[in-house]
């Protein structure tokens, strides 16, 4: 099941949001969030489920053994031993193919690989879990006394199976008292609408575009023009679907009185690598950071060492993506690119020439570009055929009535979908809110925006979402 599925959005989420507003407690509320959140894991397959229940339990107990223990030996121990067993288990599910296919491919023999689904968010929920028993081991969250609060918090439909990574000591409190106020309500319906046509008018469809131009069996013959709209389409597609997930996630958690982190900032409008990623997908980030970088010593150990935290981490962020070496690439992609703008490349200050900041911002749009066609190949041979086809090494033409085409009649969408990557519509809403200080006409004209604009994105998207067959959330994968 996914958000922009009419029966999640029409009757599933309708039906739970009923529940929980006529609960009086807040424990009326956690019980029917928790039954709503295991059907709507158990929908993608009932067998998995129980993983979810079971790397909650080995966590839940991880915690409370740390939280009962006081030696700091034995806290480390239990530490380790639970973050190990859930790294396995992760690991098993995700990489076993992968590590199996890899050795295949390099010692040269035959062999069944074994058949292991995937379950799905098991990278989001691994990393929620294993970062409330490493607060817990630190002293910044509380241990959860509670199996079924601790269950509740890793399975929350809202962000489940695609982020943002929430950490426990970010919701914790709320888990135990909240309440759900009218501007919660009125603020998550406006966002879960905006990541609703964001996903549904919007993402799909530069999905479909991209997959028509980068269609592996055409790539030796598309034109330069086709490849690099492919590659742009794309790019929007991936801002577009994700940073949609998570304005739904934000939007739904907000109504049931949750404030969950923000997890995009307009990457896009970067002026540099290392800003994208504070940017971009910023829970994960801050986790590798929090948990990864700054424990193996950060920047406090010389140069040499915090180059090769930043390698770590950088080689650990494409292994999360997917189990497949283009993932790899991509982190140390992005990692030599980090490193040369630390060394090598003043930082943009005020008084950085306008220039410049075209320059490095036109810059970062390129790097991020093919970063993104590293990422869209799994099969690194269609990735090297979709560069030759770009530079025009595979005897291809530069332009072609396709490119132009495929330009001229989704012009008017393209510039639509790359307004929405960037903050103008805020801008604007900021400006009507300070005209209406000022003007009462320009103040009533605003409220009626507010009140129209998430029943007519609603209403876009349900006309979208009638008969598309496209419609997949990227993440789900990872």
């Amino acid at each position: 099941m996914v958000f922009s599925s009419l029966f999640f959005v029409f009757f599933f989420f309708v039906l739970c949001m009923a529940l929980v507003l006529t609960r009086r407690t807040v424990k009326g509320q956690n019980t029917v969030l928790l039954i709503f959140s295991l059907l709507f894991y158990a929908w993608g397959g009932p067998v998995l489920l129980l993983l979810l229940c079971g790397v909650t339990f080995i966590c839940w107990l991880g915690g409370r053994v740390i939280g009962w223990l006081q030696r700091p030996f034995y806290r480390k121990l239990t530490l380790f031993m639970t973050v190990a067993v859930c790294l396995l288990i992760f690991i098993y599910f995700k990489y076993t193919n992968f590590l199996a296919e890899s050795l295949r491919w390099i010692f040269r023999f035959d062999t069944v690989l074994p058949e292991i689904v995937l379950p799905i968010g098991i990278s989001f929920y691994t990393f929620q879990l294993l970062s409330y028993v490493a607060d817990v081991y630190r002293g910044e969250a509380e241990v959860q006394p509670s199996y079924l609060r601790l269950l509740l918090y890793a399975s929350l439909f809202h962000q489940c199976v695609a982020g943002p990574i929430v950490r426990y000591s970010d919701v914790c409190a709320e888990l135990d008292q909240r309440s759900i106020t009218l501007q919660d309500l009125s603020s998550g319906v406006t966002r879960f609408a905006v990541g609703l046509a964001k996903k549904a008018v919007l993402a799909n469809y530069c999905g479909s575009l991209a997959s028509t131009a980068l269609a592996a069996n055409g790539l030796a013959e598309a034109s330069s023009g086709t490849v690099f709209l492919g590659g742009l389409f794309y790019m929007l597609q991936i801002y577009l679907d994700f940073s949609a997930y998570s304005d739904m996630a934000i939007g739904m958690g907000r109504m049931c009185g949750l404030h969950y982190c923000e997890n995009f900032n307009y990457p896009y409008i970067s002026g540099s690598v290392t800003e994208f990623w504070r940017r971009w997908h910023i829970s994960l980030s801050t986790f590798f950071r929090d948990y990864v970088y700054i424990p193996l010593g950060g920047n406090r150990r010389g140069l040499g060492r915090q180059i090769l935290n930043l390698l770590a981490v950088w080689a650990l962020t494409g292994l999360w993506h997917g189990a497949s070496w283009n993932y790899v690439l991509w982190g140390l992609y992005y990692f030599v690119f980090l490193v040369i703008e630390k060394l090598f490349l003043p930082k943009l200050t005020d008084k950085t020439p306008l220039w410049s900041r075209i320059l490095r911002h036109a810059g970062v749009l390129v790097i991020v570009w093919f970063g993104w066609m590293l990422f869209y190949f799994e099969d690194l041979s269609a990735f090297g055929t979709a560069i030759g086809s770009l530079f025009c090494a595979n005897g291809n033409a530069f332009w072609d009535m396709n490119a132009r085409l495929m330009l001229l009649n989704n012009l008017f969408f393209l510039i639509v979908a790359v307004l929405a990557c960037t903050p103008v519509v805020p801008f604007l809403r900021r400006k009507l809110a300070e005209a209406g200080k000022s003007s009462p006409a320009w103040a009533a004209f605003g409220n009626g925006v507010d009140a129209a604009f998430p029943a007519i994105l609603l209403f876009v998207s349900f006309v979208s979402l009638i008969g598309n067959t496209y419609n997949p959330f990227l993440y789900f994968q990872f």
